[in-house]
């Protein structure tokens, strides 16, 4: 695999960017800065549960009334659980308001991602759109990895939005806030030019 990490020497493209930090497009309310009248706050409390979080089916529901899948299949139960589990950070199977606004807007940016590339409007992508797609999030793999992840995520070989969206959240689960992931970066990329090369196993 031959890959640029997001945010460390290639930079981000224009849908990569952090979110979830402060200074970015769509970074999360600090706490005891949610505002009543944020229209997001009122969207949230309307499916919240009594906990005051969101769970997979409850955010699946939102997620298709609300039409950010457009014409688009809406999201499956499956892909609702890998989105929540993308920023579930004390593991409790659902997400709380700021972890909601984030997922809004990391949404509505792969959305425009895929939209830029779906340019025939089948609603799918082919192997080629999707390396567009990859690579303007700022990230560079090696064809070989991206055919894997043809082969993971497509069906007849065209990858379907519910579908992207699951390889975009895998892609970000391996690499944003993973500290794991920048040190094991940082230590390959001895010429610090924001590139590795690395084994699938690794």
């Amino acid at each position: 695999i031959v890959m640029a990490y997001p945010g460390y020497g290639g930079g981000f493209g224009n849908f990569g960017n952090p979110l979830g930090q402060p200074g970015y497009p769509g970074h999360p309310a600090y706490p005891g800065s949610i505002s009543t009248g944020d229209p997001m706050w009122k969207c949230f409390l309307a499916i919240a549960g009594q906990d005051g979080e969101v769970d997979a089916e409850e955010l699946q529901k939102c997620l298709t009334q609300s039409g950010i899948s457009g014409t688009y299949s809406p999201f499956s139960l499956e892909t609702c659980r890998i989105m929540i589990a993308m920023l579930d950070r004390d593991y409790s199977g659902k997400m709380g308001f700021n972890e909601f606004k984030e997922l809004w807007a990391a949404l509505n940016s792969w959305k425009q991602n895929f939209i830029t590339v779906d340019k025939d409007g089948s609603g799918s992508v082919e192997h080629h759109e999707l390396n567009q797609a990859i690579a303007a999030m700022g990230y560079r793999l090696s064809p070989q990895t991206v055919t894997t992840i043809v082969k993971r995520y497509s069906k007849n070989g065209r990858i379907f939005f519910d579908d992207y969206v699951a390889c975009c959240v895998k892609l970000r689960a391996l690499t944003e806030n993973n500290f794991l992931f920048k040190d094991f970066f940082r230590r390959r990329d001895h010429l610090q030019q924001g590139v590795v090369s690395f084994v699938y196993d690794d």
